[in-house]
């Protein structure tokens, strides 16, 4: 029965009063935005703001079922919430949290952003602000028990992004790949390196391609990077490289299958050779290209490509 507005009444049904229908919990995904300060959280947070999603800045983490629940009668189905050390002693409630949502049949997903000490502090300097743990101590004393509070929550993360070598622009990339797709999809990084530089703390397997000869003893190469097709053909006819590159295929075929199972959707490849400027970087190319061709969106970077 449905009241007109001139106070009679019909029993026809109003146009307008069939709500849409709501999303089931399995249909709301919940990306949890949080890392170090001054890894790039408000930057990740933006990426996913242009992909859609419904983004909140600052939320005490006890407030994000009611939220959850909000955002699910509006019918919306994508939100990410930033989370940080401002409220330090909130943290505790995140694995009440965290169970409170499970229960509720929607799995959280956790976004990690990071940096090096060294980099933090020089990002916390140029912004002239002071560390949110940082006290009446040193800056780098606020950025070390900040690493201290966040691992737990690193070592559950299902997406670890380390922005040491990145600028604001290739984050916000590698966000929008990781997160622009639907989830029943195992989306892949593949990144170049080298191991004179540090092996990158985000990755999920590392691979280490030193075993092929290696082109900077090729004067006429030297100067080239694996990006070019003369130091691409060199590395890829080398005997043992299609074998290896056909073994990682059915690896990560494998792989994928079991990371789905287990509700992680993103993979980190690392593939590194002495300066990650030509083995390392023909490889990863190639591999991804071969992953693409399996269906699995796959992103390439090369971290340390012009640093030489």
């Amino acid at each position: 029965m449905v009241v007109a507005h001139n106070g009679a009444v019909s029993s026809e049904p109003h146009p307008r009063s069939t709500a849409p229908p709501q999303p089931t919990p399995d249909d709301v995904r919940l990306v949890i935005v949080t890392g170090m300060s001054g890894g790039g959280r408000r930057t990740a947070a933006h990426a996913l703001e242009d992909l859609g999603w419904y983004v909140v800045d600052n939320l005490p983490p006890i407030m994000v079922p009611q939220l959850h629940d909000t955002v699910r009668a509006e019918g919306m189905t994508r939100l990410a919430v930033v989370l940080d050390v401002r409220g330090r002693t909130l943290f505790e409630d995140l694995p009440g949290v965290f169970a409170e949502l499970e229960a509720s049949g929607t799995t959280p997903e956790i976004l990690f952003v990071e940096a090096t000490d060294d980099v933090i502090v020089s990002r916390q300097e140029s912004s002239r602000r002071p560390h949110p743990l940082q006290g009446d101590g040193r800056l780098l004393d606020g950025v070390r028990r900040e690493r201290e509070l966040l691992a737990t929550l690193r070592a559950a993360a299902d997406l670890v992004i380390d922005t040491s070598h990145m600028n604001v622009h290739q984050l916000t990339s590698r966000v929008t790949h990781a997160y622009s797709g639907t989830p029943d999809r195992l989306r892949v990084t593949v990144l170049s390196f080298g191991f004179k530089n540090g092996l990158p703390v985000d990755s999920d397997m590392v691979i280490d391609v030193r075993f092929l000869p290696n082109p900077h003893w090729v004067p006429e190469l030297r100067p080239q990077t694996g990006l070019s097709q003369p130091v691409s053909e060199y590395v890829l006819r080398q005997p043992a490289a299609g074998p290896f590159l056909q073994q990682l295929e059915d690896l990560m075929v494998r792989v994928a299958e079991g990371y789905l199972t287990e509700n992680k959707r993103f993979a980190t490849i690392a593939i590194g050779c002495t300066g990650g400027k030509h083995r390392s970087t023909a490889m990863a190319e190639e591999f991804g290209r071969r992953l693409r061709a399996l269906g699995m969106p796959t992103r390439v970077m090369h971290r340390d490509v012009g640093k030489e």
